[in-house]
């Protein structure tokens, strides 16, 4: 099966998870936008092709949810921007497998 609609969407979408900087509130809520996106894309890849795609859903989305649930419960300006950087990074390595999913189940 062909991926190539849902992979592009990935690929604009860590191009612009990329591009976000340290942690603000617009930084943060656009953030929460991709995690959104990613988590529908997923769901998507998911119902089409579970086999491939059931250990991403369950394992890098719930790393990317506990990701955003450090930021919100971080007590500290220091600690909210090391939650952040952590929360980034979750949804970016989850992007970048499912890419990379997409490519090997051609």
């Amino acid at each position: 099966m062909g991926y190539a609609k849902e992979r592009g969407k990935l690929e604009q979408l860590l191009t612009r998870i990329n591009n976000i900087g340290s942690y603000d509130e617009k930084n943060l809520a656009n953030l929460v936008d991709g995690h959104e996106k990613y988590s529908h894309t997923i769901r998507i890849l998911k119902n089409k092709e579970p086999e491939t795609f059931i250990n991403l859903y369950e394992k890098e989305l719930q790393e990317v949810k506990d990701g955003k649930k450090l930021v919100k419960e971080s007590d500290s300006d220091e600690a909210r921007q090391n939650n952040f950087t952590v929360y980034k990074d979750a949804v970016i390595r989850a992007i970048e497998k499912t890419i990379k999913a997409t490519k090997e189940s051609l």
